[in-house]
């Protein structure tokens, strides 16, 4: 005879309201961040995921950690990062000075309502021109159903998928 709990293997049990690992509060709703660093053509790099309450600046280095060498660049200085192309939420005193630390030039505009004196000039902003193949990988991205809607509860699966979308972008660009 089967007792009223039914079997209870591998199975949490939380006080608490639906959700899941690296969800967080949105304007919208409950969600989570895909953070992605590509190279110059718009192939992913690394991949994390977040819950969606905390600002990106904050995120950044955490992704920049996710990008793994092939074995053959690990001798090459040629798979440093010099440059990193980000949009108006990176624009940050702090976070220009902890990619400086790491060598990493950071290019984003400046937002609107900023007190402080500019530390870009046009020069190196053009260089913001090439941000529409970051924008494209995300479209890429959105292309993948399992990822628009996030139906996983854990963070790691959720995380899987994103790796496996990436390696279809990657197999597709060779």
């Amino acid at each position: 005879m089967a007792g009223l709990g039914g079997d209870v293997r591998r199975r949490e049990f939380h006080a608490r309201e639906k959700g899941g690992d690296a969800v967080g509060l949105t304007k919208r709703g409950k969600g989570s961040k895909c953070m992605v660093v590509v190279d110059g053509e718009g192939i992913p790099l690394g991949a994390t995921i977040h819950s969606a309450s905390p600002a990106e600046s904050s995120l950044i280095g955490t992704t920049l950690d996710t990008i793994t060498k092939p074995r053959r660049a690990r001798r090459a200085l040629k798979a440093r990062i010099h440059r990193l192309i980000a949009d108006k939420a990176y624009d940050s005193d702090m976070l220009r000075v902890r990619m400086a630390e790491r060598g990493i030039n950071l290019v984003c505009p400046h937002r609107r309502n900023r007190t402080r004196m500019k530390l870009q000039d046009g020069r190196e902003l053009r260089r913001y021109r090439r941000r529409w193949k970051v924008e494209r990988t995300f479209a890429w991205l959105q292309n993948f159903r399992r990822l628009v809607t996030r139906y996983e509860r854990k963070a790691s699966m959720f995380l899987a998928f994103v790796h496996v979308a990436c390696l279809f972008i990657t197999l597709r660009a060779l």
